[in-house]
């Protein structure tokens, strides 16, 4: 999921890492400076249609590198979360660092997720506009709960509880979403995917080369 102008990452104020309060983390998690760029998938290709495979090797440094390159890789991309099928990769995992809407920054991944939405009869559904890294510069109004919470596992394999509202809460759903095969356009109309399709066939170059330069500048 991209990130919005208007949703900037607050910096050692109110973060949340794994679900749990810390007194103070920086602009760049440390996972950052160990990753290396990975291309991010486009809508169209085969494994962002298909649910992904469970992970069942944890604590493993092929894992951990995995996340760490997912981190650098949202981050080169402006995201406020990615899923491994957007870096081809055929596992449920996903990594996030993404405000909610009372500015407290959300950091961490999650492997093997579960998402439990309120029931239908106290959820309230919020329209908000939403992008994704697989739709390059594409974004469209899409109706998401404004709270959720992920039940799955940390790298290591221990138990995992995140909880999210707000904005927290469309990321959350929007890349659950992604392990199940499924991408934002998927929720909108016939009309509304067509929009989001021109917008990204219209902008696509120009965020592939905005990407180009920000991992020119992590990389410094």
């Amino acid at each position: 999921m991209s990130v919005h102008h208007d949703r900037l990452r607050p910096v050692d104020r109110r973060v949340r890492v794994q679900g749990r309060p810390v007194d103070s983390y920086p602009a760049l998690p440390p996972e950052v400076a160990r990753g290396s760029v990975r291309r991010v998938t486009v809508v169209g290709e085969e494994i962002l249609s298909r649910p992904c495979q469970e992970v069942t090797e944890f604590g493993t440094p092929e894992l951990s590198a995995l996340i760490d390159d997912m981190f650098l890789t949202m981050h080169v991309a402006d995201g406020a979360g990615l899923a491994a099928n957007q870096v081809d990769v055929d596992l449920r995992l996903f990594v996030y660092d993404c405000p909610d809407d009372d500015g407290i920054r959300h950091v961490g991944h999650i492997i093997n997720p579960v998402l439990d939405l309120p029931d239908p009869g106290s959820r309230r559904l919020v329209d908000e506009f939403e992008g994704c890294l697989s739709v390059p510069g594409a974004t469209m109004t899409v109706s998401r709960t404004d709270r959720a919470v992920v039940r799955g596992l940390d790298m290591d394999g221990n138990p995992l509880v995140i909880e999210g509202t707000g904005y927290f809460a469309r990321c959350l759903q929007h890349e659950t979403d992604h392990l199940f095969g499924h991408t934002y356009l998927d929720r909108l109309s016939k009309r509304d995917r067509k929009d989001a399709l021109r917008q990204m066939a219209d902008r696509r170059e120009d965020v592939f080369a905005q990407r180009v330069v920000k991992a020119a500048q992590l990389s410094r």
